[in-house]
């Protein structure tokens, strides 16, 4: 089965954009991983424009945007940064959205479905397995209360085609397993576990750092 990530690229010296809300709380914890990586890893706020051709790759980090009031996500998807990330999407940056990064794509509609509360009610803090469409398995862990991925019956046709990373147990209630998933053209990615904290063999797993070397075709 095809890889799902983008394979023409090397990660020596790419230039890596990491967008910043307020409220967002992982995003040096992207930004040390994607520099131990080798690549130019550099902020982008919230409140700032930028030019889709200054970068390579774009990231979204984990956190809880702009206090994740009306929905996880939501604000920040109105944020002016977003109206350059989306010009970065269409002209086919490669993307990818972590936690709370992964809900702002699907308010943005870059990718499909929505983020919505775990059936439990609780907030979930542990380790899981998941396994991509690529066959490749990873641990790393979650930290949400917003995990339950939801795709409405409209889009269930796309299902097969956005498919990314299944649950071997579902923590959440998510809708087939799904834990992460990609648009239909394989260049936005969206993911509830953390890679960025499951980078170093101390940290309990080093699947993270396969998992983002895969996201810049190494």
């Amino acid at each position: 089965m095809e890889a799902s990530f983008p394979t023409n690229a090397t990660s020596k010296n790419k230039r890596v954009g990491v967008l910043r809300f307020l409220g967002t709380n992982c995003d040096l914890d992207t930004l040390k991983a994607f520099t131990a990586l080798g690549c130019e890893a550099r902020y982008l706020w919230w409140e700032d424009h930028f030019d889709p051709e200054d970068f390579d790759y774009l990231v979204l980090p984990g956190g809880f945007s702009h206090g994740d009031y009306l929905r996880s996500g939501a604000f920040a998807a109105q944020a002016p940064v977003c109206e350059s990330l989306m010009k970065a999407i269409d002209q086919g940056v490669p993307t990818l959205g972590i936690c709370n990064g992964f809900q702002i794509l699907c308010e943005l509609g870059a990718l499909p479905g929505a983020l919505v509360s775990n059936t439990s009610g609780r907030f979930k803090d542990f380790w899981v397995r998941v396994k991509s469409n690529s066959g490749a398995t990873y641990k790393m862990p979650i930290a949400h209360g917003d995990g339950r991925y939801f795709l409405p019956p409209s889009q269930i046709d796309k299902l097969d085609t956005i498919s990314w990373l299944t649950y071997e147990a579902n923590p959440n209630g998510s809708f087939q397993d799904l834990a992460g998933v990609k648009n239909e053209k394989s260049t936005v990615f969206g993911l509830m576990p953390h890679p960025e904290r499951a980078f170093h063999d101390w940290m309990g797993s080093s699947d993270g750092k396969k998992l983002l070397e895969e996201f810049l075709g190494v």
